[in-house]
């Protein structure tokens, strides 16, 4: 059973007069991850080392510190920790007392750890986008069946009516696909877009 983290924890500390802050969040995709660095890039650091892992896709970055001493640490204690669709991002400000490639590992990867430590583990639930269309006069129904489910979604007006996009946890694919025919007399169908593999 896959685990994320519930919402984003912090965790800093100082290492031999060099200050470590560790900031874990939960991602969805690759465009979170930008989001998420763009909106945390600190000019004030020395380093800014990541790792994260979505799915079976991951990425490590060193940022200038000596190859695999930084992000590759950090990864290590998302997948000790077996959680996907995380980001940890440690930021380290030097204090002028060099750590050694040991000391690095260590620093990073415990910074990191200790950070997933506080964080509030929850269980992944796999979501689907999916896409159908409604007339107007049925648009009022689905927006209140979708709200109720606190499901997300995005709604674009047409010509012939309503164009809807949502991400539906799986197993809500089936009562909304049943509430579509229903609501439409078996006109429309609720499809699944199927999202690319990028390897």
């Amino acid at each position: 059973m896959p685990f994320t983290i519930a919402r984003p924890v912090s965790f800093e500390e100082d290492i031999k007069k060099s200050r470590f802050l560790a900031i874990a969040a939960p991602v969805e995709n690759e465009q979170a991850v930008k989001d998420f660095l763009a909106e945390h890039k600190d000019f004030s650091t020395t380093h800014q080392c990541w790792a994260w892992k979505i799915g079976h896709n991951v990425r490590f970055n060193d940022d200038g510190e000596p190859s695999g001493t930084a992000g590759r640490p950090i990864l290590a204690t998302i997948e000790g920790n077996a959680l996907t669709n995380v980001l940890v991002l440690v930021n380290r400000w030097y204090g002028g007392v060099k750590l050694g490639t040991g000391g690095l590992v260590r620093a990073y990867g415990g910074t990191a750890g200790q950070c997933l430590m506080l964080a509030e583990k929850i269980e992944l639930i796999e979501k689907k986008r999916v896409s159908f269309q409604c007339q107007f006069n049925e648009w009022a129904i689905f927006q209140y069946e979708l709200s109720l489910h606190q499901i997300e979604f995005s709604e674009e007006y047409t010509a012939a009516g309503v164009a809807v996009h949502a991400l539906l946890q799986v197993h809500q694919i089936q009562p909304l696909a049943l509430k579509l025919q229903d609501v439409t007399r078996g006109r429309e169908q609720l499809k699944i877009i199927e999202e690319p593999e990028d390897d």
